[in-house]
């Protein structure tokens, strides 16, 4: 009886072993693959990966009531404590005086956000409801931690395509935007060079921005102050050059470790019970139509710019209006390189990119602040 129990205990992991979760640790080593070998999104996708292997082995206990998984659910993402930690060292990382020199970047950053809303009212016509659909609108921003605060909070049992689909699709921008911008604008409209003549931003403005950006978007958007308050205050932490040593841990330990146990909490939500459904690939489309709308109205709104200043304005820019920062500000640079390696408009479109990048947590407070009153 004894060796009957031993027996049962060492193999109850093989017992419960099905089909589903192969397949899903499949998927795991597919995304650790993609981060080791082709380097797409490494310190996510590896993460993210290996959680989801752990994820499926049956009967380890993480996922159980003080398990492992469970505390960091838990403690990161039901509180948000994880995206909001991300952004602190996001804000860290960016300098937004390419945008405070070329305020007019700012229509980029909200034509940008189009897919988003877009995306959301297709979602609902083909059954999801409005909290799922605005979840999945939002991965369209290419703003990991956006749309895992999002999510969270208006579609929790989604959390794991949607993170996912956002995460899989920033390390994807190089290979979907080119397409689009090649498709979108002409030869003639690539070569345009922009003038870079940018004002000085003095100190006293660096360091007022973030702190007027909170309490504007913060009075008029509360549900978005989470957010916006931690990438500013990452940026204040920057600027003010008074604190470099938190300004050095926000954009490497604290950042770091934050991401690390979100891509892993992600992974482990990761299950073949909840993962592989049809519900799972409709989503994974829908991000990916989402993407590509923001993609599109931020070309054909830079084409716009262009034609109404007649020429001034590269509408290659526009593409860097998504907040997949900073990698959409330089694809929108190579690629105009690539038609003429002596057009450099790399400040302009970081200063698109940075906007898109505060657009997108606008994006996310404004449909939290709908959805939350409507419930």
């Amino acid at each position: 009886m004894e060796i009957t129990n031993l027996l049962q205990e060492l193999l109850k992991g093989l017992s419960g072993f099905t089909i589903g979760n192969a397949i899903m640790m499949l998927i795991g080593g597919i995304l650790i693959l993609l981060a080791v070998v082709k380097e797409y999104e490494p310190v996510l996708l590896l993460p993210i990966g290996f959680g989801c292997l752990l994820a499926n082995i049956p009967a380890t206990g993480m996922d159980n009531p003080g398990g492992l998984f469970d505390v960091l659910y838990k403690a990161g993402i039901s509180t948000e404590l994880f995206p909001l930690l991300i952004f602190v060292g996001v804000g860290a990382m960016i300098d937004f005086s390419p945008l405070l020199a070329q305020p007019k970047m700012v229509l980029l950053g909200a034509a940008g956000q189009f897919g988003i809303f877009g995306t959301m009212m297709l979602a609902t016509l083909i059954g999801f409801n409005l909290n799922e659909a605005a979840s999945i609108g939002i991965i369209g921003a290419i703003d990991g931690p956006t749309s895992i605060f999002v999510a969270t909070k208006l579609a929790p049992h989604l959390l794991a395509p949607i993170a996912v689909a956002a995460y899989s699709y920033m390390s994807l921008v190089p290979i979907i935007q080119p397409p689009l911008m090649r498709l979108l604008t002409t030869k003639a409209e690539r070569r345009v060079r922009m003038v870079y003549a940018p004002r000085p931003i003095s100190k006293r403005t660096r360091v007022l921005f973030p702190i007027v950006v909170t309490l504007v978007v913060g009075l008029l958007t509360p549900d978005a102050t989470p957010l916006i308050s931690m990438l500013m205050l990452g940026n204040l932490l920057r600027e003010s050059g008074v604190v470099e040593r938190l300004n050095k841990a926000a954009q490497n330990e604290i950042a770091n470790i934050a991401t690390l146990f979100l891509g892993l909490t992600i992974g482990s939500t990761m299950n073949a019970h909840s993962f592989l459904n049809w519900q799972t690939i409709q989503i994974m489309i829908l991000g990916l139509l989402a993407f590509g709308l923001d993609t599109v109205a931020g070309l054909l709104f830079g084409k716009l710019m262009c034609f109404v200043t007649r020429g001034e304005i590269n509408p290659l820019i526009g593409a860097a209006g998504i907040s997949a920062f900073p990698m959409a500000g330089r694809l929108a640079a190579r690629v105009a390189q690539d038609e003429d390696f002596e057009n450099f408009i790399l400040m302009h479109a970081m200063g698109a990119n940075t906007a898109g990048q505060l657009g997108s947590v606008m994006a996310g407070g404004v449909l939290l602040a709908i959805m939350l009153a409507m419930a």
